[in-house]
């Protein structure tokens, strides 16, 4: 009897856990997706992008730098400086989605969100029931990721449409595998690393801004098919 509720127990804060971790993934789509529209119509914005002469470059630098900073860090700063962080990344990556959506229809954005949408869902929830060892996933993503970043270098210089189509497909295939993987390692990681409410929110948001990459990266691979040019 005492077995059967630690079990019960334990799972109640499991569930209260990835709950906490998807409301703050989500929030921060929210706040990528408001910016995004906001920057997409703002003449300021892309002005200010466009006139620079780097781009979106030091927006993406910025979002590898908070991403860096908040994984390797979390153990040292705060679960409420580790959040507004995150948010922060999350603003500067919906300018980043604002230019980029210049190039599409909105229809075909909005298609392309809720293709993504549906696609992680499945996955995530897969990551979540299944009793299936998912951890040879993630030693083959790993090398897969670094394939990907290596032909796209590479391709710059090619300019292969061939090539690209690869990347793009790898690219699915690669973000969909990887939203189960993490879903399921986010679920264990609760187990093994939170030992108070401050250790588990930072647990919590580092599985938020995992999963949220994923979706990202899974939701920038599908617009390659089916995002409409403008």
């Amino acid at each position: 009897m005492e077995n059967r509720w630690m079990q019960r127990d334990a799972s109640e804060v499991q569930s209260a856990f990835m709950q906490k971790v998807y409301a703050w993934m989500f929030s921060a789509l929210l706040i990528t997706a408001g910016v995004a529209y906001y920057s997409a119509s703002s003449a300021t914005i892309i002005n200010m992008v466009f006139s620079s002469g780097y781009g979106i470059f030091p927006f993406i630098i910025a979002e590898f730098a908070l991403v860096y900073y908040i994984s390797s860090r979390i153990d040292r700063i705060s679960s409420q400086t580790a959040k507004l962080l995150f948010f922060l990344y999350s603003a500067l990556n919906g300018v980043t989605m604002g230019i980029i959506f210049l190039a599409y229809t909105s229809a075909s954005i909005y298609y392309t969100f809720l293709i993504t949408a549906v696609m992680f869902g499945i996955m995530s929830v897969y990551g979540m029931v299944t009793k299936k060892d998912l951890s040879s996933i993630g030693n083959i993503a790993f090398m897969a990721l670094i394939g990907i970043i290596i032909a796209s270098v590479v391709n710059i210089f090619l300019n292969s449409e061939a090539l690209y189509w690869i990347i793009s497909y790898a690219g699915v295939i690669l973000f969909t595998g990887l939203t189960a993987y993490d879903t399921q390692k986010i679920k264990k990681m609760h187990s093994v690393m939170a030992h108070d409410e401050e250790s588990g929110n930072k647990v919590a948001i580092l599985g938020a801004l995992t999963l949220y990459l994923d979706f990202i990266n899974l939701f920038l691979f599908l617009l390659r098919f089916f995002g409409r040019r403008n």
